[in-house]
């Protein structure tokens, strides 16, 4: 077996051939859209290039057969490295169901990092935000929602017979929209409703640098201690909410205010895979096009939960009921969708579980973060809880 690094148009195009060729016969799997996949790796259009290195490369027999593919990254400000030293990752992870294809490529990934000073790898998981393209499927098997990893069972033995050992688990939570959250959101938000301080509303399109600031200063305090330390900038969410517009339902991203100062955010978006698994992975003109048709006269029916916060000075206080049901009620009264399905919540994170579970939803599907170890000797450890 041989490693054949991706280079040329034709290498990239082996690369995308290799996911059409295994999950062929898969009813469940949604081809991404091919540009989804190459934006990761083309340094100018993925800012992490800016900070670190990423290689891919694809496995031939020594017939030139294809047996899988693999990519490797260096993220200088990945800060998922606890005990461990530094830590690279690997993704994009695809093979045939032999264990022998799986370790050449996972050795190969080992050197590799190792030759720049990594310690362990993660994987598989996204040379960029933990958003897109993170973990491994290992339960509720169904179609992926939008840019996430979505793979055959059997990979997790591929993994772990080799070594790797879950750093943490992916839960996803789903639930019908006309569900009635438990009796005591409704209790909680009566309360914080009979404050007039207290105001809640959903985004509005003509609006959108007011929210990209709310948003900007409701993740700073709520959620960057969650990334890693990293804050993130208002010219980045500027930027995101005006690639977010075309794909925005107004009726579905929340913001709750106190005073005026925003405090809390809920958004979510239409599950952009029940239009995109008609393109072929492909998004050019005529994608485009059609994408707009189904858009309009079309039905999803389902939207997903990209991220919730409230900021630390109002966790505990109800606040969180509060911005639930004022948008229900909108969402409910729209009929518009039948489920709803959040994004994945670490298992590190007890505080959004429990919120999650209380609505009333059921797990869906869950993925993993796996870890390995270069020193074998070492004591494995997984990721930190969060207080």
């Amino acid at each position: 077996m041989v490693m054949h690094e991706v280079k040329t148009e034709t290498d990239k195009s082996m690369f995308l051939q290799i996911a059409i060729d295994i999950y062929r016969n898969d009813p469940n799997w949604i081809r991404p859209l091919d540009k989804d996949i190459e934006e990761v790796f083309d340094p100018a259009k993925n800012k992490f290039f800016k900070q670190g290195e990423c290689t891919r490369w694809i496995l031939k027999d020594v017939y030139g057969q294809m047996l899988g593919r693999v990519a490797a990254f260096v993220n200088k400000k990945y800060k998922n490295k606890g005990d461990d030293g530094p830590v690279g990752g690997i993704g994009f992870f695809e093979c045939i169901n032999r264990q022998d294809a799986a370790n050449f490529m996972f050795d190969y990934c080992k050197k590799w990092l190792r030759e720049r000073g990594m310690e362990a790898m993660d994987g598989p998981i996204n040379f960029g935000e933990r958003e897109r393209w993170w973990g491994l499927q290992v339960e509720g098997f169904q179609p992926p929602l939008y840019c996430m990893n979505y793979n055959p069972p059997y990979y997790k033995q591929l993994m772990e017979n080799y070594g790797f050992q879950p750093y943490f688990h992916q839960i996803c939570f789903a639930m019908k929209v006309q569900s009635r959250p438990q009796d005591k959101f409704y209790q909680r938000h009566d309360e914080i409703s009979k404050d007039p301080d207290f105001s809640a509303r959903h985004i509005r399109k003509v609006e959108l640098e007011k929210f990209a600031k709310d948003f900007t200063i409701v993740y700073n305090k709520a959620w960057a201690k969650h990334a890693g330390g990293k804050e993130l900038e208002e010219r980045v969410v500027q930027k995101m909410f005006k690639t977010m517009k075309p794909v925005m339902d107004e009726h579905l991203i929340w913001f709750a205010y106190y005073k005026e100062d925003p405090v809390a955010m809920w958004v979510n978006l239409p599950d952009l895979n029940q239009f995109f698994k008609h393109m072929g992975g492909k998004f050019g003109l005529f994608q485009k096009l059609y994408f707009l048709w189904l858009k309009k006269f079309g039905k999803c029916s389902r939207f997903l939960g990209l991220v919730f916060g409230v900021v630390p000075e109002f966790q505990g206080k109800g606040v969180d009921a509060y911005i639930i049901i004022e948008g229900a009620k909108v969402m409910q009264s729209t009929a518009k969708y039948e489920d709803y399905e959040m994004q994945w919540i670490g298992d590190f994170n007890p505080k959004m579980i429990n919120i999650a579970e209380s609505l009333g939803t059921t797990r869906s599907r869950k993925l993993t973060t796996y870890r390995y170890n270069f020193d074998r000797e070492k004591e494995f450890k997984r990721h930190p809880m969060l207080g």
